[in-house]
């Protein structure tokens, strides 16, 4: 099925021309970035050059796509509007809000009856405002857009940040928070600083044991968790035309992980296979009609440090498996130097779970090429030693690869298959363990390793491989087995080996699914009704909140220093919290808890001094910005390197500013964090001198002086205890349109005021 194909129609018929008066507007040769940029500006951005990682520039977009733990904030705040239908086609999927304990259809039963209030509502909004709804196991958002949804040369927002997975089909998808994707949903311009390129250029062929997954790990660990911030990574060469569609998304999904805006490839033969696979024929031919419109012009992949703003160069042939972590995904190992650093650094040597599967490596040719080894285990009598569970991306995904027998292969291996949705990678998981703070540790195929990010305990240490190296590792059971080199003993006390895995690309009889688990919405909403219960735990109506006014950024507290790595699981953890991602007051109750105090370098403990200032109580995080807040007294948030990273959840945007926090200054933010809380009338500052972190004191009183304006840095003043004061600059990325958001206390009220007025 073709989803909005007048659409797609209407943007290749423009394409050409808008190129060519880009190109001729721009004087050069064009990236694939490029074209799908400037040919997606907004009218109130006019056609001409902007300067990378400087210039404000308005877009509209092609779709939108929301999650259901994001969803909810996002339609509560769309609610709000006053408009009848969205702009732009959108969805909404349903993959967050199913725990993973017992295996797919116990689970998804539980998570219908447990949610049945939420989905209830993103069903019923959706069929409103004329959003296509996903139910609960039709599979994971990221899977969805890419079988369903994604074409080249489009742009897309989503609020989650791995978005970017789309752009395995040469598309500029963008994780977004709520706010951003109301703007587009109302038909406003959607805004972005004109990112940066990154060129990596691919040679060679994957061979043995390695994959797609390996070439976005090493890429992390060459430019690290803020590397790619403010900048779209391009990937392109012959090596990149040898990647199948998925493996490409693969590496544009994780390329979150790196801080990028978005990653993408240009179109070619792998993408109309799996466009014609997937039931769009029609797109591909399209997409074959216009192909050199559809990726970087020759002359940019010629001479690419001339159009790009850094360059890296990775050959297939010559590239290794590797494993990335513990808690960090940027932390990248060879596999042929793996099991040293696991002696070296005292790594947990026993693996006790390997997981595949999720949004990040649920293709099939994933799972074909993981399922391979399964039945090497059971042929070779190999009695795998650690858990093994497997998660596929979509009801299409898993349907397929129970009719092809790659499901079989893993549970005769002893595995175990999920519902076809987040799960165990967000922290919707329920581990079966004696102890849940025992030092261990495990391996995924998912994006992300921060510490507690999958099952609480901060003692686990998570890593992520491609879901071949972690089949073999969870057959080993030991983190130092090398299955390139090394042998395994087996029930019969032979050592035998694990030849590579192999795998086909697509199923050689097509997909098939009989319910995908779409829900189309009524082509007339008006008569729908969206009911919210005043006394619901799960949903609440959002009440909008008011400007900061230049008294409140007098005489200060501080809520929490936040000292080393804080991302949006440090700031407004998921889990179990992810029950009340629709009820702000509830969910503010796990602000900021998982961040270290700098001053006693414990978490969610922060001293609290009062209205009067007296003597310092210590207490929760939460309980200390509300107790402030009924005292009436502002509250400011300071953190390091790259605070935000990690998810697009606005709710660690929305959380602070709900329990009275004017300001974050840090010494840099993640792209998306800083955008939320720009959205939600916050002010965002970052340090002129990283070295003023150190001047803050616990106990001090904190002014920020100063006119908001583009451009003009704020002073910070900090009162001490001592009766001492010390000053010192802090600069913000505001321009003017931003600095409007503020005045009027958010994004949202913003819009409503406009709309009214208008």
């Amino acid at each position: 099925m073709v989803f909005d194909l007048d659409l797609i129609q209407k943007l290749y018929a423009e394409l050409p021309d808008k190129l060519k008066k880009a190109r001729k507007k721009l004087g050069r040769p064009m990236t694939l970035a490029d074209k799908i940029l400037y040919s997606h500006l907004h009218a109130e951005s006019p056609l001409k050059e902007y300067q990378r990682g400087v210039d404000y520039v308005s877009f509209a977009p092609d779709r939108v796509a929301m999650q259901d733990a994001t969803a909810q904030m996002a339609l509560l705040q769309f609610d709000m509007c006053g408009k009848t239908r969205t702009a732009v086609p959108s969805t909404v999927h349903c993959d967050h809000l199913i725990l993973a304990k017992d295996g797919a259809k116990t689970d998804l039963a539980d998570s219908l009856d447990k949610n049945k209030e939420v989905f209830d509502f993103l069903a019923s909004i959706s069929n409103k405002y004329g959003i296509g709804f996903w139910k609960p196991g039709a599979g994971i958002i990221h899977q969805i857009v890419l079988e369903n949804y994604a074409f080249p040369g489009a742009m897309m927002i989503g609020t989650d940040s791995h978005t970017p997975n789309a752009g395995g089909l040469g598309m500029v998808a963008i994780g977004v928070g709520g706010a951003d994707a109301v703007d587009v949903m109302v038909g406003m311009p959607w805004e972005l600083k004109m990112p940066k390129l990154i060129g990596v250029k691919l040679t060679g062929k994957l061979n043995g044991w390695a994959s797609s997954k390996d070439v976005i790990l090493k890429v992390a660990g060459i430019l690290t968790v803020k590397g790619g911030t403010g900048a779209i990574v391009e990937y392109f060469g012959e090596g990149a035309k040898s990647l199948s569609c998925t493996g490409k998304g693969t590496i544009c999904n994780m390329g979150a992980e790196i801080g990028a805006t978005t990653s993408t490839f240009g179109y070619d033969e792998a993408m109309g296979r799996y466009l014609r696979i997937t039931g769009r024929a029609d797109v591909a031919a399209l997409c074959d009609g216009i192909a050199k419109h559809l990726t970087g012009d020759p002359e940019c992949y010629a001479d690419p440090e001339k159009y790009f703003d850094q360059v890296i160069e990775i050959d297939l042939s010559t590239l290794e498996p590797h494993v990335n972590g513990p808690y960090t995904p940027d932390l990248a190992w060879p596999i042929s130097k793996f099991a040293q650093a696991v002696r070296d650094n005292g790594y947990p040597q026993k693996l006790e779970v390997g997981l595949i599967g999720s949004c990040t490596n649920s293709s099939y040719e994933d799972l074909d090429r993981a399922a391979s080894l399964a039945r090497q285990a059971v042929a070779k009598k190999l009695k795998v030693k650690s858990e093994f569970t497997v998660t596929p991306g979509s009801e299409q995904i898993r349907y397929t690869v129970a009719r092809d027998g790659q499901l079989e292969a893993f549970e005769q291996m002893g595995g175990v298959v999920l519902a076809n949705a987040c799960g165990p990678c967000i922290g919707q998981w329920q581990r079966h363990t004696t102890d849940p703070n025992r030092k261990n540790s495990i391996i995924t195929s998912f994006n992300r390793n921060f510490s507690k990010r999958n099952d609480g305990n901060p003692n686990t240490h998570g890593f992520v491989a491609s879901p071949e190296i972690v089949t073999a590792l969870a057959i080993a059971g030991d983190l130092t087995f090398n299955p390139l080199t090394d042998s395994l003993i087996n029930e019969d006390g032979v050592a035998v080996r694990l030849d590579p895995p192999t795998g086909v690309e697509l199923p050689p009889k097509g997909f098939d699914v009989k319910d995908a688990g779409f829900q189309a919405p009524a082509a007339d909403g008006s008569k729908v009704q969206v009911h919210v219960s005043p006394t619901s735990k799960r949903l609440q109506l959002l009440t909008p909140f008011e400007p900061i006014t230049t008294k409140q950024l007098r005489n200060m507290r501080i809520l929490i220093k936040a000292k080393g790595k804080c991302t949006t699981d440090h700031i407004s953890m998921a889990g179990p919290w992810l029950e009340f991602r629709g009820h702000l007051e509830n969910i503010s109750n796990n602000c900021l808890i998982g961040a270290l105090n700098y001053f006693n370098e414990q978490t969610n403990s922060v001293a609290n001094y009062g209205k009067r200032g007296t003597k310092a109580k210590f207490m929760s995080v939460p309980d200390s910005g509300r107790a402030y807040k009924a005292a009436g007294v502002g509250t400011i948030v300071f953190g390091e390197e790259n605070y935000g990273e990690g998810s697009s959840r606005e709710h660690a945007a929305m959380e602070p500013r709900f329990l009275g926090v004017k300001a974050g200054i840090v010494k840099s933010f993640a792209r998306i964090h800083e955008t939320n809380l720009k959205k939600q009338g916050m002010l965002a500052l970052t340090f002129v001198n990283n070295a003023d972190y150190d001047k803050i004191r616990q106990d001090d009183k904190i002014d920020i002086k100063g006119t908001l304006s583009p451009g003009k840095n704020l002073t910070i003043v900090l009162n001490h205890a001592d009766k001492t004061q010390e000053s010192f600059e802090v600069k913000h990325t505001y321009n003017k349109q931003q600095i409007a958001w503020v005045k009027a206390g958010s994004a949202l009220n913003k819009i409503r005021k406009d709309r009214s007025q208008g």
